[in-house]
This record gives structure tokens, C-alpha cells and sequence, in this order.
């Protein structure tokens, strides 16, 4: 019996998430209510405050139930890179992984669209910013992390501060996953995305040689499983 009701629990709070992934991408998050969501489900608002502190703790665990881009493939990369790999090709890979699951994992790309395109942090969101702010915060760190370690691998002199061009990283992975989720159709994501990031790289004074062509999908390093 007990293993039945935690089951039908998670079964509960899974179509709770479902339909608040739907909505929010159909509606945007601020004209989405929670009773919107628990009729979407097929339970109560009720059920919603069981699993639920709020609107945006339902919004986090929605965004806790995919690994997003570079979330997990940074610090996959970051943490299991041991002494001989060659960081910067590891960084890129992790670039390149993140590029990909966005452009072929239809979850990710409708919660991306969903945390980049509809919602507002208004009061009743400031966790759900907390939590973007923290999100974004860790990924620059492990990226600037990465690439000091190339920096002292290739001992070459930077065009700018290592923590300058982690930011231009992430603001170049990140303008580009936002234009191209406004239309899939314009550009190829993971070549313009990997050419992009290569020509940034080349012009902070990493060698040409460390600049790889893109790779085929099925080379690229296995992406976490989502939590």
C-alpha cells in the first residue's frame, strides 16, 4: 500500500509538472494560475499545495526535472576532466552538448523557451530568479575555471580577463539558444553556435590548432540523465 501511494504521488506531481510546462509555454507563467494547472492535471489545487510551496517552487522543480544547457555538461566537464585532457577542448565540448540538446531534446527546448520567454520576476518569482541568478553564476564560474586552466596549459596572454571572456562565453551561448528558440528555422544551432564560439576563442589567443571542426552528434560527450 505504501508503495502504491508514493507512486501515485509521483505520478500526481509528474502530471503537475506536465501541465504547467504546457501552460506556461502556451500562456506565459504570469496568466497561468495554479488552479489553471490543477484542472490542466485533472486534480485540485489542492494536490498542487502538497507538492507545491507556490507558483514559482512548482516553476524550479519544472526547471530541476531537465538538466538545462551547460548546467550539466559544464560541470560534467569541469569535474571529470582529469590532469592530461586538454580543458579547453573539454569546455567546448561541453559547449557543444549543450547546443545539441537543445536543438533535439523537445523538453529542454520548451522549458528553455519557457524560462527564457515567458516569465516575468515579479514578486511573487523572486525565487525563480534566485535561482536563474545562481544557475547563471555557477556556469560562468566553472567556464572561467576552464579557461585559466587553459590559459596555464598554453601559456598564452589573453586579449582580455579570463573572467571577461567567460562572460563573453556565456553571453555568446546565451544569445544564441534565445534568438534561435524566436525561430528554429533561421539558423542551424550547433554549427553557428560552435563556429561562433571558435572564432571568439581564436580571437582571445588560444591557438588555431586547439579549434576543432563541429563534431557529428554521436561523438559528442553523453549528457547527463535528467534529475
Amino acid at each position: 500500500m505504501v508503495r502504491r501511494t508514493k507512486a501515485d504521488a509521483l505520478a500526481t506531481r509528474n502530471s503537475l509538472l506536465d501541465a504547467a510546462e504546457q501552460l506556461f509555454q502556451s500562456r506565459g507563467v504570469s496568466r497561468t494560475s495554479l488552479n489553471d494547472i490543477a484542472v490542466t492535471a485533472g486534480t485540485t489545487r489542492g494536490a498542487i499545495y502538497w507538492h507545491f510551496k507556490d507558483k514559482a517552487d512548482l516553476f524550479n522543480a519544472m526547471m530541476e526535472r531537465v538538466t538545462m544547457p551547460l548546467e550539466g555538461t559544464l560541470a560534467c566537464s569541469a569535474r571529470c576532466t582529469d590532469s592530461t585532457a586538454n580543458p579547453l577542448l573539454s569546455m567546448r565540448d561541453a559547449m557543444a552538448a549543450a547546443l545539441t540538446q537543445t536543438a533535439t531534446d523537445e523538453q529542454t527546448r520548451r522549458v528553455f523557451e519557457v524560462a527564457t520567454h515567458k516569465v516575468e520576476y515579479v514578486s511573487e518569482m523572486q525565487a525563480v530568479r534566485e535561482r536563474h541568478l545562481r544557475v547563471r553564476n555557477e556556469c560562468m564560474a566553472m567556464t572561467k575555471e576552464m579557461l585559466q586552466r587553459a590559459v596555464q596549459r598554453e601559456g598564452v596572454q589573453l586579449a582580455m580577463p579570463v573572467a571577461t571572456a567567460a562572460l563573453g562565453v556565456h553571453v555568446i551561448m546565451d544569445g544564441l539558444i534565445q534568438n534561435w528558440l524566436l525561430n528554429p528555422e533561421a539558423f542551424d544551432l550547433v554549427k553557428s553556435g560552435l563556429h561562433t564560439l571558435d572564432t571568439f576563442l581564436l580571437g582571445l589567443g588560444f591557438p588555431q590548432l586547439l579549434v576543432l571542426a563541429p563534431q557529428p552528434a554521436d561523438s559528442m560527450p553523453a549528457l547527463p540523465h535528467p534529475a
